[in-house]
């Protein structure tokens, strides 16, 4: 996908909530935040009609998967938007993210995040209410 496009994602999403929740199914890639502002959900679908393949966006599904990580991590991997036209997001089940840049014939920027785990939350709430 275009990088400035994943950059503006990321701080249109940063400004309403502090995390994202990042599914991937058949009908395309959607971004989603709630806060005290209220939500957004952003969808990505697969986009092949440019003729320049850093404005195409591209999606290939192996098995959907649905994570939550920090917008305000996402946002800092989003400073590497000069570097690159485009942007490639991996995403695996119970596995970090990678948002990838490749930097012309020189190489790429690799990031990874790891995602947020509910259970971790939901036991600290247990331990609170004790």
């Amino acid at each position: 996908m275009p990088s400035s496009e994943y950059q503006r994602i990321c701080k249109d999403l940063a400004s309403i909530g502090d995390t994202v929740l990042v599914s991937a199914t058949k009908e395309g890639v959607k971004f989603s935040t709630s806060g005290d502002v209220g939500t957004a959900n952003i969808t990505l679908r697969h986009n092949t009609t440019s003729d320049k393949a850093e404005e195409q966006t591209i999606i290939e599904l192996h098995d959907p998967v649905a994570l939550t990580f920090a917008l305000r991590y996402l946002n800092n991997f989003a400073k590497a938007t000069p570097l690159s036209p485009s942007v490639k997001i991996s995403l695996t089940k119970d596995l970090p993210i990678v948002v990838e840049y490749t930097i012309g014939e020189i190489g790429w920027v690799k990031y990874f995040l790891a995602p947020k785990i509910e259970d971790e939350e939901a036991m600290a709430d247990d331990d609170a209410a004790a």
